[in-house]
């Protein structure tokens, strides 16, 4: 806990000077969302063809930019944060509810500050590199949007600021990691390899475990193509969300959780998160390449369905799927429980 909390504030600090020093170089708040609302001519005409109509302002209903930013980016990543293993590991170290309580107001904050600056200075990278070099961001990375943030701190920020920046991603990186491949570790040798050994409890057993996983992380890292940070980490959210989410809040909210329900709810979230991710959705679909080796097409549906998140339909089917196993075994319905 004292790490995570180092951590934090490390990255607190890291976004709040961030923030501060982005509108300082673009002539304060007003000054630079008044130029990135005036630069609404330069979107890439990809994009203005999707239906985006600029950086402050919402995409044209119904296009198929509004079905990516509202159902994957704001819908995707807002509900499946709260599904993610690494939160609910912390979520589970809590001592009583007044803990939680009390966390919400550190941690509201905090969430507030490393999504919402990264999305704001994000935007306003296109303001910079277009005074200082004439093109917008996109053109100023060579086409990566993973870059465009690195490319901006180099560009822009003291040396200094280098330094702190890359405490901050060092710190996000391992506070989370940290929770992820011990999550990983013991699900690979508890769960799959040593399901009814007494050997899968062993702390050597877990360790192999977590070695594997980083192993097959790193691998996997280096086999991801350009401009993939922000596509995987919907998908992740996305799946633990549709797989993790239901089971989640019977297991809080219920007296009597039912295991089957819960394996069935789980079962259903991801196999329906995979299948629409893979053969209907094209953004996910083109990653994996499936759908077009197999069946000739990116996706087996057409407009909208092809630009709708696949948390969208599987979430619903992973939920129904539990309340409905939860009330005819008959747990009852969901009731807070005592504490």
């Amino acid at each position: 806990m004292y790490t995570d909390a180092l951590q934090g504030s490390i990255m607190f600090v890291g976004m709040t000077i961030l923030l501060v020093a982005t509108y300082m170089y673009l002539g304060g708040v007003n000054a630079a969302n008044s130029a990135l609302t005036a630069m609404s001519d330069l979107v890439p005409e990809a994009l203005a063809a999707g239906g985006m109509t600029g950086w402050t302002s919402m995409p044209e209903l119904g296009s198929p930019i509004w079905f990516t930013l509202v159902t994957t980016l704001v819908l995707g990543v807002g509900i499946g944060v709260l599904a993610q293993p690494q939160l609910v590991v912390r979520f589970m170290t809590a001592k009583d509810g007044r803990s939680l309580n009390r966390a919400v107001l550190v941690g509201g904050p905090f969430i507030l500050m490393m999504t919402g600056v990264a999305f704001t200075v994000g935007a306003l990278t296109n303001v910079y590199f277009y005074n200082a070099e004439g093109m917008i961001a996109i053109q100023a990375a060579g086409g990566n949007i993973d870059s465009v943030i690195p490319v901006f701190i180099n560009h822009a920020m003291p040396e200094w600021f280098v330094v702190i920046f890359m405490l901050t991603l060092l710190a996000a990186a391992m506070s989370t990691l940290s929770s992820l491949f011990h999550t990983m570790g013991t699900a690979l040798v508890c769960d799959l390899w040593g399901r009814g050994r007494e050997c899968a409890l062993s702390l050597r057993a877990n360790q192999v475990g977590l070695v594997i996983m980083i192993i097959v992380s790193v691998i996997v890292a280096y086999l991801m193509p350009g401009s993939i940070i922000a596509i995987a980490t919907t998908m992740f959210m996305g799946l633990c969300a549709s797989a993790f989410l239901p089971i989640f809040a019977v297991a809080v909210y219920c007296k009597k959780p039912d295991p089957l329900a819960a394996q069935a709810s789980l079962v259903v979230g991801a196999v329906a998160w995979f299948v629409y991710a893979l053969f209907i959705n094209t953004r996910y679909s083109n990653v994996s390449g499936l759908s077009q080796a197999v069946l000739g097409t990116p996706s087996v549906l057409g407009y909208p369905w092809n630009a709708i998140d696949p948390l969208i339909i599987a979430l619903p089917l992973s939920a129904l799927v539990v309340l409905i196993l939860q009330m005819k075994r008959g747990r009852g319905m969901l009731k807070p429980q005592e504490s």
